[in-house]
């Protein structure tokens, strides 16, 4: 059974940086996908890695985000640059079988989700 725990998150300026971390076990086989949801807003898709290393970026952050995985640590990492006070919300990282389509926009389809880490960018 895989377990997701964030970290990493919290309060910067706009244009500063923060990278968030995602450790568990049993990243192999699998989707990974940072995900967030600001207050009084849906959940929405941010970044997915595949097992082959494929990404898929939300336009809102393509060329400011970067989603990677390292197997040895066990660990999903999101490098955000150039926030702005609109990436302002809970993040969350998710994982699925990597069985299927493995984007963004398939957020509906992960089924173990973290806690959740909030990030908050001010202007």
């Amino acid at each position: 059974q895989v377990q997701l725990m964030e970290s990493g998150g919290g309060s910067v300026q706009a244009g500063g940086s923060l990278k968030l971390s995602c450790t568990g076990s049993g990243y192999s086989g699998f989707c990974m996908g940072w995900f967030r949801q600001g207050t009084g807003k849906e959940r929405e898709g941010v970044a997915t890695i595949r097992s082959n290393g494929m990404t898929t970026y939300a336009d809102s952050v393509n060329g400011r985000f970067s989603i990677s995985t390292d197997m040895d640590k066990n660990e999903l990492t999101l490098e955000m640059n150039m926030l702005k006070p609109e990436d302002t919300a809970m993040y969350y990282c998710a994982a699925l079988w990597d069985v299927g389509p493995c984007t963004w926009r398939n957020i509906r389809d992960f089924e173990i989700w973290g806690q959740g880490t909030q990030v908050t960018v001010s202007s």
